[in-house]
């Protein structure tokens, strides 16, 4: 086989993973909606410093068990130590600031606020990861904010001050997923899983613990235990995500997430979408299928043109 075949080969086998990564990253959110609505449920009886403490803990001891770390120990073996760490004081910081805003305001006004984080993802992915955004793809997250902001019509209301505290959560999550995506590179998904979780859960603890009262029933033990779960199944699909597809490739499909938010909000919370939002999310999910349009249509494209060159080399 020549050396063009061996590269066509190589490139027919990567493609086709930005399709996994995509799904991936869609399911991930997904879990990231149940996650939010468990924390807002939760927060009507319980200190929200209880439930991000429980959020970790329970995420540390599933991983454990699920992976069966003791059979493993050397998947926490990291060369970056300091990204890690830093990446794990990102992620607690987008979910404490994330669950005292859904204390305030409703599941669809704290994610949207959550979707400007593509925008910063996209514009810091060129110059730290050397993964530069094509017009096109800028132009599918400009019409997904666009639809964003159909749902929330700034300045057509007053501006709850909760807001800030998830602005301060959208900035955490943009750092988090960019340094996930550096990681990726030289880390275990699995101990990138774990690492974030447990430095996160010990940062929290002192918080948590004075934080702590008593679940009223078995519901919500229940619930509060499930909160692990949500979060770690996520993040390990978000991970998995950024190692097989470019930062600016999944960072428009962070807005499907308006579909879940606004779907459990109305199951959960009564909060039924106006038409608005309606619009807003057919606009949204109109620029994420455009994405995945475009990337199945290079696909195409760079495997037409491998079948050529390897034609001409064979």
């Amino acid at each position: 086989m020549s050396s063009t075949q061996q590269a066509g080969t190589a490139r027919k086998g990567l493609i086709p993973e930005r399709f996994v990564g995509i799904a991936l990253i869609s399911f991930a959110f997904l879990c990231f909606s149940g996650l939010d609505t468990t924390a807002k449920y939760l927060g009507q009886s319980l200190p929200a410093e209880q439930i991000v403490w429980m959020r970790f803990v329970t995420h540390v001891v599933y991983a454990v068990l699920l992976f069966r770390l003791w059979r493993m120990p050397h998947v926490l073996k990291s060369r970056r130590w300091g990204l890690q760490v830093f990446r794990a004081l990102c992620l607690l910081g987008s979910t404490v600031f994330n669950f005292f805003a859904v204390r305030h305001m409703q599941l669809a006004e704290t994610v949207s606020i959550m979707f400007a984080a593509p925008f910063v993802v996209t514009a810091l992915a060129g110059p730290l990861l050397n993964e530069w955004a094509g017009l096109r793809r800028w132009m599918a997250i400009i019409v997904g904010f666009i639809g964003v902001l159909v749902v929330t019509r700034p300045g057509l209301g007053e501006m709850h001050w909760a807001a800030i505290l998830s602005v301060c959560s959208m900035l955490s999550y943009a750092l988090y997923a960019l340094t996930t995506r550096m990681l990726t590179q030289t880390e275990s998904p699995i101990g990138m899983l774990l690492i974030s979780a447990a430095v996160a859960a010990t940062a929290i603890t002192p918080f948590g613990i004075s934080a702590w009262v008593p679940p009223a029933d078995a519901w919500t033990w229940i619930l509060l235990l499930s909160t692990g779960a949500w979060g770690g199944i996520g993040h390990f699909a978000l991970i998995r995500a950024h190692v097989l597809a470019p930062a600016p490739v999944l960072a428009p499909f962070m807005y499907t997430q308006i579909i879940w938010m606004a779907g459990l909000g109305y199951l959960v919370f009564n909060d039924v979408p106006g038409v608005f939002t309606l619009i807003g999310a057919s606009i949204v999910v109109g620029s994420g299928l455009y994405i995945l349009y475009r990337e199945r249509k290079i696909s195409r494209g760079e495997a037409a043109a491998d079948a050529a060159g390897g034609s001409v080399g064979s």
